[in-house]
């Protein structure tokens, strides 16, 4: 793990310490990825991480004067998902974000992140590789604009130096002339990773394809663009004779592999299946439609987190000062540590419980300065400063919170080992939305998984609340 953990104000701090540090330092915003290679070991020899998620604002997504769309480093899925900008002028990039994890890993995770892990699978690169997006890179050295298409070398591999920041994404707004689709099929509806996606954009003028760009995902060793159909679609009339002819080049240019997931030739057919559908919902203009008008986000009044004035730095002998259910704490020898760890060893606060480690089951679900997360995504230093609610800091014993009393009513509970995470999942949700409707609380309680009651009583529960 770790040695030592920095808390920036900075981005000039953190330019400083890339330069002395290089490749032993490690920038983290989300740390939805990096936590589960450095567990895996996948990433070796990192020995400070850097935490820019409470630098002031980088978490801002703009439209300039030219017609570009600006995003921020920090700038996270949920983000993007509410983003009126981007549901206006970037529907591909907002449907990909909503595909992303679960409501509270697209709290945490970031698109530059995305980016910047560099899988073939990460659903947010092949939107905006097809609306044409470059990233900003700054160094102490110089900056520099590089198209996404030209950053990534292989799979996990790009040509970013270890003393760099991504510090903007690039692209142009799409025009009223244009229209994009982003389609993924996964082996389940959330908290799944791209069998493969697809990201079609296309121009069309007096019912003739002007121009198109067409990307794949997790079918080659980066995200690949489909030239062959490209050219095939331009000047042609946008109909539906040309579903099935580019549906069968989109799948020729796929080169995917056997893995766990997926055989090769099954991603291959799949890659044509899905072009179809993609190309029928955008001729029919049902491309919008599956995405709520009110996402679910899980979020509750906030979803920035409180910004920091000053760097702090934190080693094997530092106190982690932090705020649990609003009782002050301050906790040693826990900087290299989770925050699900700290809670529960540290703090001593059993309740939150620890499923699978990974961000795959929801029952170490908290609020991290007012959202939810998975606390076994966050890094414990992350925690010097903050704000934190779990499941011990929701109702009382005397006094449940209405979603606890439906659980209790609804006998929606049997091993209980899952049921503090859908807590935390239900009050957040009601705190953002007092009357939601089933599909928004199937949609809020779709990064917590139960192994024993089913989810009928758990939806039944939650309505309970409500009324």
């Amino acid at each position: 793990m770790w040695n030592k953990y920095i808390n920036a104000a900075s981005i000039e701090e953190v330019l400083d310490l890339l330069a002395v540090h290089g490749r032993k330092a490690r920038i983290i915003a989300g740390a939805t990825d990096l936590l589960l290679e450095i567990e895996r070991g996948q990433r070796q020899g990192i020995d400070i991480l850097v935490d820019i998620s409470r630098i002031a604002k980088l978490d801002e997504i703009s439209l300039d004067d030219q017609g570009f769309i600006h995003l921020g480093p920090l700038v996270t899925h949920n983000q993007c998902v509410n983003s009126k900008i981007l549901r206006e002028f970037a529907y591909p990039l907002v449907r990909a974000a909503w595909e992303v994890g679960s409501p509270q890993i697209r709290n945490r995770g970031t698109v530059a992140g995305n980016i910047l892990t560099a899988s073939p699978a990460n659903d947010t690169i092949s939107p905006l590789m097809s609306l044409g997006a470059v990233v900003v890179l700054r160094s102490k050295r110089e900056e520099r604009v590089v198209p996404l298409k030209q950053l990534f070398t292989g799979v996990r591999k790009s040509i970013i130096s270890p003393d760099e920041v991504l510090v903007d994404i690039v692209f142009p707004k799409m025009h009223q002339h244009q229209k994009g689709i982003f389609i993924k099929y996964a082996l389940r509806r959330a908290q799944a990773i791209s069998v493969i996606n697809i990201t079609i954009l296309v121009e069309i003028i007096e019912e003739y394809v002007k121009s198109a760009s067409i990307t794949l995902g997790a079918v080659a060793p980066t995200i690949i663009h489909a030239e062959e159909a490209v050219t095939f679609l331009l000047n042609k009339k946008w109909d539906e004779g040309i579903i099935e002819p580019a549906s069968a080049l989109i799948m020729k240019a796929a080169t995917p592999i056997d893995d766990l997931r997926s055989s090769a030739n099954y991603r291959s057919e799949m890659v044509r299946t899905m072009a179809a559908r993609a190309l029928k919902s955008l001729l029919s203009g049902n491309e919008i439609n599956p995405l709520p008008e009110r996402p679910v986000l899980l979020s509750g009044t906030s979803s920035k987190a409180p910004r920091i004035s000053e760097t702090s730095h934190l080693d094997r002998s530092s106190v982690i000062n932090t705020r649990i259910n609003g009782v002050d704490y301050a906790i040693p020898d826990a900087m290299d540590k989770t925050l699900l760890r700290l809670i529960r060893e540290d703090a001593l606060l059993t309740g939150t419980k620890e499923g699978c480690a990974e961000g795959e089951c929801g029952a170490c679900t908290v609020f991290l300065d007012g959202i939810a997360v998975m606390s076994c995504m966050v890094p414990a230093g992350r925690a010097h400063g903050a704000e934190i609610i779990t499941i011990e800091g929701v109702g009382t014993p005397e006094h449940l919170h209405p979603v606890q009393d439906g659980l209790m009513n609804e006998v929606a509970i049997q091993c209980g080992y899952c049921t503090p995470g859908f807590v935390m999942s239900g009050v957040k949700l009601l705190e953002e939305n007092p009357s939601p409707n089933q599909d928004e609380i199937k949609q809020a309680i779709t990064g917590n998984l139960c192994r024993c009651t089913g989810y009928y009583k758990i939806i039944q529960a939650v309505e309970d609340a409500v009324k």
